[in-house]
């Protein structure tokens, strides 16, 4: 049960003289449904910028929940056997893997998966 004299959820006021003033509580962010692989418009690029000449493959455009993505980002990473992270709704895979991820996305059922050059 929500006690409402929490002071953390309190948002923009300090203080109200008003009787009748209802504190604006922070919302949980909701969570976003996984839309199927098929109608998934992932786009696969390459990027070195601000990581020291090095490369990475960077994977977009991907619509559902954190973890969702989380196990599509690890499931790439294992199939590639590089590294990587899965951060800002995006996934880096280190190295030039573009080919390669995308014809293993095509073959997961990711059919709109593209080649950025």
């Amino acid at each position: 049960m929500k006690d409402s004299s929490d002071w953390k959820n309190r948002l923009n006021v300090v203080y109200s003289t008003n009787p009748d003033f209802k504190y604006q509580e922070e919302n949980e962010p909701e969570e976003v449904e996984t839309v199927a692989p098929g109608k998934q418009m992932l786009r696969v690029l390459l990027d070195k910028k601000n990581r020291s000449g090095k490369s990475v493959t960077l994977i977009t455009g991907f619509v559902g929940s954190e973890e969702d993505l989380k196990a599509l980002g690890k499931q790439l990473k294992t199939k590639c056997g590089v590294g990587g992270t899965v951060k800002d709704g995006e996934i880096l895979i280190q190295g030039e893997f573009r080919e390669k991820i995308v014809s293993i996305l095509v073959e997961m059922g990711y059919a709109k998966a593209r080649l950025i050059r």
